[in-house]
Formats: structure tokens, sequence, C-alpha cells
């Protein structure tokens, strides 16, 4: 039997993130950050490494999970920066260096009041392939983790052949899949391929597949998308999803071919559907133990209140720490969704992606602390809420 020594192997897009810090005691306007000629007034910088590599697999190693790296920078002072501040952390004997293209790069501006703004600059994350994943390691691996393929040129491409490629030979080595998604812009290259193609090669070898809920809706069905774009009005799209969105996004992604899918979905919470009990015998190394609690469920987790919020950067890609920590710990469906809550609660506290973090330990003890101020769930027909459990069951529960 093959020895499994590493947990987590967090692969896919890397780069430095630079975030200016910004009072908290204030609103922003847009007028007032991006103004010709003026001199904004800001804090102490923080400068980390950032995308889904860095935010969920440093998140991992916080909460006890040994990590493995899997990524491509240049051979330049931001790439050098990344390696050595990886390297604090976990292995990364899976990074591959480029002497051709620089390193990727993100200025993070979040003032207070206004929605984050990136100026963000690929590099190495385009060229990023099947070639740059050492598939001996991730076959030590309990869990292989891959994160936004949509900000990656080279994997969404051709029909994100080499995309596919990369999770068929990662499930050869019987190790669980995972995939973490990101919402292009609609006006790029990424933004007007046809997601659906490519999901349904994909998703036969994703075990667990994490978009968020309008990253779903995006790619699944554009025109839905475009249509509530408008109806929110320049507001939050999420607040115009309703459950039965949900279960219809969730169906067609269980139906292409994933075991697990979750959306991530900000102040909306936490959403899990599950595939019925063969499905779940077959996710590899990192299957349920008990895979009849994890067959044919619908579970919603609602998310904490947080004021005031330093920054969202990375939130999405903590909560996925914490679901897979929990679920590769054996943790049951309903604890993995509140530990995915919770994690993204504690990202909100810092600048950076990984600075608010806390481990496995004081993590628990927040999940068990009930007076935790939470938003309230949606009223959703069909759905039966735990108030004592702060725990919702969706019309699909106990349905394959």
């Amino acid at each position: 039997m093959r020895t499994r020594d590493i947990d987590v192997v967090a692969a896919g897009h890397v780069c430095l993130d630079i975030i200016p810090g910004f009072s908290q005691d204030r609103q922003y306007k847009v007028e007032e950050v991006f103004s010709p000629g003026k001199i904004v007034d800001v804090q102490q910088v923080a400068v980390s490494t950032g995308g889904p590599v860095s935010n969920t697999g440093i998140a991992l190693v916080k909460l006890g999970m040994k990590v493995s790296f899997i990524a491509k920078i240049g051979d330049d002072d931001f790439g050098r920066l990344t390696l050595n501040r990886l390297k604090n952390w976990a292995s990364v004997e899976g990074l591959s260096i480029s002497r051709e293209e620089h390193s990727s790069y993100t200025v993070a501006i979040a003032p207070t009041g206004i929605d984050r703004i990136f100026f963000h600059s690929p590099g190495t994350n385009h060229t990023f392939s099947a070639a740059d994943v050492d598939y001996a390691l991730c076959g030590q691996a309990r869990l292989f983790h891959l994160g936004y393929p949509p900000l990656m040129r080279g994997l969404y491409q051709n029909g994100g052949e080499q995309l596919v490629e990369i999770f068929r030979r990662v499930k050869e080595q019987g190790t669980t899949t995972s995939l973490d998604m990101a919402l292009p812009d609609p006006r790029t290259e990424a933004g007007r391929i046809d997601w659906r193609v490519i999901f349904e090669k994909l998703l036969p070898f994703v075990d667990i597949f994490h978009p968020s809920a309008e990253e779903a809706l995006f790619m699944v069905n554009r025109k839905k998308w475009e249509r509530l774009r408008v109806e929110a009005g320049g507001g939050d799209l999420l607040d115009l999803l309703t459950g039965e969105d949900f279960a219809e996004l969730s169906d067609q992604l269980l139906q292409w071919g994933a075991a697990i899918v979750t959306h991530k979905s900000g102040h909306r919470g936490f959403y899990l559907r599950t595939a019925g009990r063969d499905r779940i015998a077959n996710m590899g190394s990192a299957k349920p133990a008990d895979g009849e609690a994890w067959a044919a469920r619908e579970l919603w987790g609602p998310a904490y209140r947080v004021k005031p919020i330093a920054s969202a950067t990375g939130s999405g890609d903590s909560s996925l720490a914490g679901f897979s920590a929990a679920f590769l710990r054996g943790e049951a469906p309903e604890r993995c969704v509140a530990i995915a809550n919770t994690l993204g609660c504690q990202n909100l506290h810092a600048l950076d992606a990984v600075s608010g973090i806390e481990d496995w330990e004081q993590t628990l003890k927040t999940v068990a602390d009930l007076s935790q101020p939470k938003i309230d769930m949606p009223d959703w027909k069909g759905w039966r809420f735990d108030q004592q459990l702060e725990i919702g069951q969706g019309p699909k529960e106990g349905k394959a």
C-alpha cells in the first residue's frame, strides 16, 4: 500500500500580494482613492504571498496539516521573495522556476466602504501546465487541491486540455482531488470561453468542487448571471440567489461528475451538496470513512457578523482550508461547513489572507461558541433550519 505522508498538495495560482493599509475609522469613496494627481495617505503595507497555493496552503499548515506546494514562479526578485516566504511554511520541492517569464504579483486596494480592487500581473501563472506538476509528489498526498484556473491561461485554453490532463493524471495516483475557481472578467478570454464544455470533461476527475455561487452561475448559466447582474444594479448578486438556484447549480455539477460541491458565498454563508453513496465511495485516498454520512446531503451554514472587516482578501481560500482540514480529520459534513465559515471569518480580521488564521484548537473553540453573532439564514422554501446547531438542511437532503 502506498504511503501518503502529505496531507495536501496545494497547487495552481500563486503571486506576491502588496496590500496598502487604509484607516478603519472612516468610509472611503472611489473618487477619494482614485483621483489624478492626488496623494492618498495609507498606513503600513502588508506584503505576503497570495493566490490559493499560498492562501489555502498556509492556512492548512496553521490548522496542523502537512502541505507541499506546486506552482510556477519566475527567476526574479518577486519570485525569490515568493519562494522564501513559502519555504517558511512548507515544502517547495514542487515549485518550478522559469528564467524567461516574470513572477506574478497583485496590488490589492481595499479601502473601507469600497469593494476590493486588484491590479494583477499573471506572469508565470499563465504558462503553468500539466508539465509543471510533480505527479509522484501528488501520489504521496491524501488530497490534491488546485486553485484559480480561470486566471491561468494555459489551463483554460484549448478546451481546458491541460487542466483535464492534470486532474486525470492525479486521479491515476489514487489521490482525492479538489478544485477551486475564480470569477473571470467577462470581457477577457477566460470570460468568453464556454466553461460548460470544460466541466463536462473535467468534473469526472474532480472529487470536491469549490466554485463560489457566483462563479458557478457565471460558468453554468451565463444568461441568468447577466440578468441578475443587471437586476442587482451594482449590489451583490448573491443577495438575489435562492435555495432553488443553489440546488440547480449543484445538480448540474454533480451530474457532470463531481462527488462534493460547495459554494463559498461570502456573507451568505457556505453551501454543501453531495452525490450518492457510490460516487462518495470512489473519491480516492481521502474518501470519508463514513460514506453514508456524506451521501446525498444538502446543507447551509451561516456566515459570522464581523465589524470592522480589515480585508476580505482570500476569505474564500481560507474557508476552503477550513473545510479541507475538517474533511481530512474525519469531521461530519455539518462540522465541515461550520469550520469553513469559521476560517472565512478569521480571515476578515487581517489585511493579508493568512495572518488572522488561528490554529485547529482555537478554531474548534470558536465553532463551539454559539454566542458568536451570525448573519440570519435565508427563509427558503423547503429548507429546515436547526437554530441550535446553526445549520440548514435543504429539500435535496437524502436525495441522490
